[in-house]
């Protein structure tokens, strides 16, 4: 992205829009990957965090998932089901509410968004594809009064800790296996 085009960007969203990020996307012709890159305050994570993550959600309780294209929004409001993974696909082992099978592996970063929205805080999980559109996205949930549910948006907030943490852990281990690789040759 040109420098100008992209400090275009960044000044916008300080502003904090209310746009979608897809619609904010679709504007500066670029992906809502790009967007999330440059939104304040928002972590980016790799794929490979995907069942971390997805397990971490399972224990929120009742979300909003979200699945959007040009076409539709498809909304499913209660607990997400744990998963397993099996020729290819994670599975959902939802035995009411949501169930289906997702491509686990095409999840190449995971996103952690919180930003408003329609005059509303929101926080969200956005599952991308290589491609850098959302597979899927996971909102955290609301009370009656509509405002965040306060132990799913500590849960949230507490992710980017633990990402960063299985990330270094991750270093680690790579490297004292490569130490361990030169001391054998």
């Amino acid at each position: 992205m040109p420098t100008d085009k992209l400090q275009s960007l960044i000044d916008f969203l300080a502003t904090q829009p209310d746009g979608t990020v897809e619609d904010i996307a679709r504007e500066y012709h670029i992906t809502p990957l790009e967007v999330i890159q440059n939104l304040p305050g928002s972590y980016l994570f790799a794929g490979t965090h995907f069942d971390a993550v997805w397990d971490n959600i399972t224990g929120w309780g009742e979300v909003t998932t979200l699945v959007n294209n040009d076409d539709l929004i498809l909304e499913f409001h209660g607990e997400l089901p744990s998963g397993t993974h099996r020729h290819g696909y994670f599975n959902l082992r939802g035995k009411r509410g949501m169930s289906g099978h997702i491509r686990a592996t095409h999840c190449q970063h995971i996103a952690l968004v919180e930003r408003p929205f329609m005059g509303m805080s929101t926080a969200s999980v956005w599952f991308l594809n290589a491609s850098g559109y959302a597979m899927l996205k996971v909102f955290v949930g609301r009370d009656s009064h509509r405002e965040l549910l306060t132990d799913q948006l500590n849960a949230f907030r507490a992710l980017p800790a633990t990402l960063a943490e299985r990330e270094r852990n991750n270093l680690e281990h790579f490297a004292d296996f490569w130490r361990r690789q030169r001391r054998r040759r």
